[in-house]
């Protein structure tokens, strides 16, 4: 018997079971070989405390100490370039995540494939960073073993019984008992919620496609920033010595091991190319990922309505790794009674209360 099970291994369920662990038993269960396998482990890995909606923008800014004192953050930027006739949508990106004006040409200098035929707009800024997403993972499960806390993979459950105070959680790895469950479970949030006969929230999981290409023209991308089209159509992002990039799509998915769509794909790298001098000759990989949403994508954080032996802490839509070190403390917060250093307003609109 321990006091909570958290069932989900990606960044929302390590650090979550890493807060937890100083003040309670912690039992954490991850259905792959590994944690971080679908979406943690398939994440662009940006930092951009402006990116997102305003609950985001608090967890994501009320991060910054932790990836700062924790080392986890390396430079790299943050680039929006559009076509004459996206001037709308390019005023309202650049104003949404505060960036700078600046010239084709000062893109190009930070860009040397851009097309400057075609990039009619640009704006840039220095304040975005990579995420050492590996070290961070894993230093919250340390942290979690530190406090006497376990871990099992291969874990997948297949059942859950009882009830609040007295949940039995089985899985493949064998069964469980808690007296509070933490659902951390990315795409299958709403599954686990049915096997516990808690009512599902709505969560929809959407894919997103990657590849990676050659660094284009050979140059070294190593300094470049991620660059954006408008609306968030695609973008590029410097990834050990090649290049990623995403057409962005959201499209519907069941709760799967994802993989990328090849007209999709191909349709991004389109939209890539109409803004680059170097075509894309060949693929070196392709993935995908599922970011789950609620219905009104904004993180559901909290007790469940209907039982109170039951936690969401869902729906973190892609924005995991950026909001990890905030969210998983309020959820830690809750959970212990503490009051949370966010302000009010963001605590009740994560809350799965608004659902209810």
């Amino acid at each position: 018997m321990t006091d909570i099970i958290v069932i989900g291994g990606g960044i929302a369920g390590t650090s979550i079971a890493a807060r937890l662990a100083p003040h309670a038993s912690v039992t954490l269960l991850e259905a792959e070989g590994a944690l971080a396998y679908h979406a943690s482990g398939r994440s662009a890995a940006l930092y951009e405390s402006n990116y997102g909606l305003d609950t985001t923008v608090a967890l994501s800014k009320a991060s910054a100490g932790y990836f700062r004192d924790g080392g986890y953050l390396s430079p790299r930027g943050l680039m929006i370039a559009a076509r004459a006739e996206e001037r709308a949508q390019f005023e309202a990106d650049t104003a949404k995540l505060l960036l700078e004006l600046i010239s084709p040409d000062e893109a190009l200098a930070k860009v040397p494939v851009l097309d400057v035929a075609q990039v009619a707009h640009a704006s840039f800024h220095p304040d975005a960073w990579d995420i050492d997403t590996d070290k961070m993972v894993q230093d919250f499960a340390r942290e979690l073993r530190a406090h006497g806390g376990t871990l099992h993979t291969k874990a997948r459950v297949t059942a859950i019984t009882g009830g609040a105070g007295a949940w039995a959680v089985h899985t493949e790895a064998g069964t469980f008992e808690a007296a509070l469950i933490v659902n951390a479970a990315g795409a299958w949030v709403d599954e686990i919620a049915k096997l516990a006969g808690v009512a599902p929230l709505g969560f929809t999981p959407l894919r997103r496609s990657m590849a990676r290409i050659p660094a284009p023209g050979g140059l070294d991308v190593s300094t470049w920033p991620m660059f954006f089209g408008v609306g968030e159509s695609w973008y590029a992002k410097p990834d050990a010595g090649s290049l990623i990039v995403s057409p962005a799509e959201e499209d519907p998915q069941p709760p799967m091991d994802a993989w990328a769509d090849d007209m999709v794909l191909a349709e991004g790298l389109a939209r890539y190319e109409a803004l680059v001098t170097e075509p894309v000759a060949r693929l070196e990989a392709n993935w995908a990922g599922l970011r789950t949403f609620s219905p009104d994508r904004h993180l559901t954080i909290g007790h469940a309505s209907d039982n109170a032996g039951f936690f969401w802490h869902a729906g973190q839509g892609g924005y995991g790794f950026q909001t990890a070190p905030a969210a998983s403390l309020l959820a830690a917060d809750l959970i212990l009674g503490r009051a949370s250093e966010l302000d009010a307003g963001t605590v009740a609109a994560l809350s799965p209360e608004r659902f209810a």
